[in-house]
């Protein structure tokens, strides 16, 4: 079979269209690690997940008022017990480490004691990363007068990538 010309344009232009097409983000790109004292679901002392992978460990919503946005916002995420549960996290401390570099350490007991989600979604729609995604640490801020303070805002990172429990 003989290419001609015409066929190898018609290809290459509808290669670049898909290419030109494709979504930013892809559901199975890796958007978090987590290392650190981790004794399940990690190679080589490495968990990753993808957006899939986080949706399987179950979806909590919440509403909540936060300093970031304007009136109540509905955020919706696994629990951050659950994904720390799903890689043996043992440590007593978790730092999280943000795409713009950003780094806060967040006592493991704050898991236990609230309801802190790993947001994915805001008001139903997957947070892009030029508005606090794809992940966000968020307490319900409403639900305690204590978490209304500079020390859980603080600890409420977004742009979540990396995670190190010691």
């Amino acid at each position: 079979m003989q290419i001609t010309r015409r066929t190898l344009n018609v290809g290459l232009l509808g290669a670049a269209g898909f290419l030109l097409t494709k979504p930013a983000y892809s559901a199975a790109k890796p958007i978090l690690t987590i290392t650190g004292l981790i004794s399940q679901n990690a190679v080589d002392g490495t968990a990753t997940f993808d957006r899939e992978s986080l949706e399987a460990l179950g979806m909590e919503s919440f509403e909540t008022k936060c300093p970031w946005y304007t009136g109540s916002v509905k955020f919706e995420g696994p629990l951050m017990s659950s994904v720390l549960n799903h890689v043996g996290a043992t440590g007593k401390t978790l730092v999280v480490q943000a795409l713009n570099d950003y780094t806060t350490e967040i006592p493991m007991e704050d898991f236990k004691r609230f309801r802190v989600i790993l947001a994915m979604k805001r008001n139903g729609e997957y947070m892009p990363v030029r508005d606090k995604g794809p992940l966000f640490i968020v307490y319900p801020y409403d639900s305690d007068a204590e978490l209304q303070s500079q020390l859980y805002y603080k600890r409420s990172a977004w742009q979540v990538a990396r995670m190190i429990v010691k």
